[in-house]
């Protein structure tokens, strides 16, 4: 029997090597407005579309933090139009604490080695070459196409998605829904694949605290010290205990699980249900509650002087719907004599596990890979969605990849040796190829 060939056999082929090249544009972001600019890596995509006829735009937020617009035509202009977007910019990299050069793009052991390799030049690529074969084969998608790359996403989108929605929202006119990273990837939970497709993120809150005391000599006497206020401060946002309050996405999720594995799903199974997800785990436990972390502690310039001011900042990740009651508490647990101050604010994401965007989704996975079941989860990260969401757009995450079960995916995520097997790229770029002109 003669075997079919496979409809989407060019864009497998580009994929790995458009992953390669994204991975070796150096593209750190520090955050506070240090990056090594996108713009290089921008124009690079620009030609790759243009070669196959599509024109980009591209705006700068600031020299080089460059983000990339291209809108492809559907058939049917009654159908409202779906951003696919990436981002270009990824944190940075110790290259003394990778076993190879994190901006090498090596191919290793069936694996592409590289920082982004997950987070998410991966998707970058596949996007970009479903793009290219769509083209090049004179397809057309069903709805209206808005291609785009964002810079500064993993510091929260200001010289990037939040500042072209702010600055050039005529570029998304019409879009009604949108896709991007975290979501469709594969876990095996007693033996079952399960793709997990993101319909939910936490809320962001970056906060600066800035506690105000009196200067003076290290030797003296100082019941107005700044740093002892601001101590106490971050011990006690440390230490809160937030209390449980799931989202219904993660609710959806652990009922998923719960039928999987025959474990009632009760308040007192969570934990136990959350543990059948293996290393996804760790993405789905902090979706359970509030959370507060300290995370930079600065203050003073000499051994024996008390400094006027000391600051710290905090990562909030809040809950749908709980912004304010969040910050309520955090100014409770701060006290008299400090400053709360928000430096990045992004809303919680909330999106229905149904109709066609999602149907179409569950219809190409399950089509790649009969038997396996499609469930939501919570993202306790956040995208680039959250900045679309004040357009009125509708997001999700879907970045499909069939994941080998040696692999920690979790732990890939700004963690060093990021990697990703040349399969899942294979199968992400099969699904999402079908997915863009179905959608």
């Amino acid at each position: 029997m003669t075997q079919s060939p496979d409809p989407y056999a060019s864009a497998v082929a580009e994929t790995t090597q458009i992953a390669q090249r994204l991975i070796r544009f150096d593209t750190q972001n520090w955050g506070e407005g240090k990056a090594n600019p996108e713009l290089e890596a921008t124009e690079w995509i620009a030609a790759q579309l243009a070669e196959v006829g599509l024109e980009s735009t591209i705006k700068e937020s600031e020299p080089g933090r460059a983000s990339l617009v291209a809108r492809i035509p559907g058939t049917d202009p009654d159908a409202g139009a779906l951003v696919v977007h990436g981002h270009t910019d990824v944190v940075p990299a110790d290259e003394s604490e990778w076993s190879v050069d994190p901006f090498g793009g090596v191919i290793k052991d069936g694996l592409l080695w590289g920082r982004g390799a997950v987070d998410m030049k991966n998707m970058d690529a596949m996007i970009i070459s479903s793009v290219r074969d769509m083209l090049r084969k004179g397809l057309r998608p069903r709805r209206d196409l808005i291609i785009a790359f964002f810079a500064d996403e993993e510091a929260g989108g200001g010289y990037g998605a939040g500042w072209m929605v702010e600055n050039h929202p005529e570029l998304f006119d019409g879009a009604t829904e949108a896709i991007s990273e975290v979501g469709g990837y594969s876990t095996t939970i007693r033996g079952q694949r399960v793709y997990l497709v993101q319909t939910a993120e936490k809320g962001l809150a970056w906060l600066r605290l800035l506690a105000h005391g009196t200067a003076g000599h290290g030797s003296m006497v100082n019941e107005d010290n700044p740093i002892t206020r601001l101590a106490g401060a971050i011990a006690r946002i440390g230490a809160h205990e937030w209390p449980e309050d799931m989202p219904q996405s993660t609710r959806d999720l652990l009922e998923g699980v719960s039928e999987i594995t025959g474990i009632p799903f009760t308040a007192e199974t969570t934990e136990e249900l959350i543990s059948e997800l293996g290393t996804v785990s760790r993405f789905v436990g902090p979706t359970l509650r509030n959370t507060s972390n300290p995370t930079i502690l600065q203050a003073g310039y000499k051994h024996n002087v008390i400094p006027a001011t000391a600051q710290a900042f905090v990562d909030c990740r809040v809950l749908p719907g709980q912004f304010e009651d969040v910050m309520l508490t955090i100014k409770e647990l701060v006290g008299e004599g400090i400053d709360v101050e928000p430096v990045t604010v992004g809303d919680a994401v909330e999106s229905p596990f149904s109709g066609r965007l999602v149907d179409t989704m569950q219809a190409c996975l399950l089509d790649a890979d009969p038997g396996a079941k499609v469930l939501p989860h919570t993202m306790s990260g956040g995208t680039d969605n959250k900045s679309l969401a004040r357009l009125g757009i509708v997001g999700y995450g879907f970045a499909p990849l069939q994941l080998t079960d040696d692999l920690d995916f979790a732990a890939m995520f700004h963690g060093k040796d990021e990697r990703v097997a040349l399969s899942s790229l294979d199968f992400g770029t099969r699904v999402l190829s079908r997915f863009m002109l179905e959608a």
